[in-house]
């Protein structure tokens, strides 16, 4: 049983998503406007993750999320990014918090709704997120932390398991896929090979390569956010961090 999937072009550390949007600031370039706009995407529960865990409400941490991403896409405020920091998560965030300081609540909920937001936000789906998720011992920065740390492994996991069904592999990927994320009791590898009509050595094989790919990517989706290959394993090791602590 072959896995059927690879190194892409996409695996190539060339111009990271970063350096992208950095030239976004400078010019006008579709590609790099597209490629800002998904990191803000990713980035913006964790932002609203740390607005609620600095005691904002609900509609608080709305009104300052969506002010703050309309203000930071209509003014390129990527221009503003510390090209020597390298990460897309500390530079974001330390913008939200000048953001914070200097904004009036009053200014933040006239702001609500008036502005046309790139974005599409599910704060609902965030307030759920946050209130299952919170701990006592919680700062606001370890609150952001975890949630880029599990956005960023579930977006990983995502582009893994489309990789197997381009190859004609959802079943195998359905099956398999929990030894990446799951402690729990799991079937055996006998009961597996069974399901997929094949071989216990054949599956003991692919869940090693599912896991050789899904660092790779992992490694990867972390690469999109920093401006320099020497970041990325320091940035693999917060993400860890973030999960485990």
């Amino acid at each position: 049983m072959r896995a059927g999937v690879g190194v892409t072009p996409r695996d190539r550390f060339a111009t990271t998503r970063w350096t992208l949007v950095n030239a976004a600031g400078r010019q006008s370039d579709p590609e790099a406007a597209e490629a800002l706009a998904e990191l803000c995407q990713m980035y913006w529960p964790p932002l609203y993750g740390y607005l609620r865990g600095r005691g904002c409400t609900p509609d608080e941490a709305q009104d300052l999320t969506q002010g703050f991403f309309a203000r930071f896409l209509e003014r390129r405020s990527i221009r503003a990014a510390d090209q020597t920091r390298g990460r897309f998560r500390a530079f974001l965030l330390t913008v939200l918090k000048r953001y914070v300081i200097n904004e009036r609540e009053r200014a933040t909920a006239a702001r609500r709704g008036g502005r046309h937001l790139h974005l599409n936000l599910d704060f609902e789906d965030a307030e759920r997120t946050y209130v299952l998720e919170r701990r006592d011992e919680d700062t606001p920065e370890k609150v952001f932390d975890r949630k880029w740390a599990a956005i960023t492994l579930e977006r990983a996991l995502h582009r893994l398991r489309d990789e197997y069904e381009v190859a004609g592999k959802g079943a195998e990927a359905a099956a398999l896929m929990p030894y990446l994320t799951e402690t729990g009791d799991l079937p055996s590898y006998k009961t597996v090979a069974e399901a997929l009509d094949s071989t216990e050595g054949a599956v003991k094989v692919e869940v090693h390569r599912l896991r050789q790919r899904f660092g790779t990517i992992l490694r990867l989706q972390v690469g999109e956010t920093v401006t320099s290959p020497e970041d990325v394993d320091d940035e693999v090791r917060a993400l860890i961090r973030a999960i485990v602590v």
